[in-house]
């Protein structure tokens, strides 16, 4: 009996994009930190990988101030 499931390339294996939170989110607007909450941060000068992609991108453009794009 065939395998129905055909082989699906992993939603990671696009090109990445990696970004570093450099700026304190305390006194940014509520939907500030839900965006970088939303990227994944949890702590402050974290380094992390992101598929580069423009819902990323976008999310970063928010907060340009708060967020580094390293490569």
């Amino acid at each position: 009996m065939p395998n129905k499931l055909a082989k699906k390339s992993s939603p990671g294996s696009g090109p990445k994009i990696h970004l570093k939170w450099v700026r304190s989110a305390i006194c940014a607007p509520v939907q500030q930190k839900l965006v970088v909450k939303g990227l994944g941060f949890t702590r402050l000068n974290q380094v992390i990988e992101r598929p580069d992609n423009p819902a990323i991108r976008g999310m970063v453009a928010k907060v340009p101030h708060l967020v580094e794009i390293l490569n």
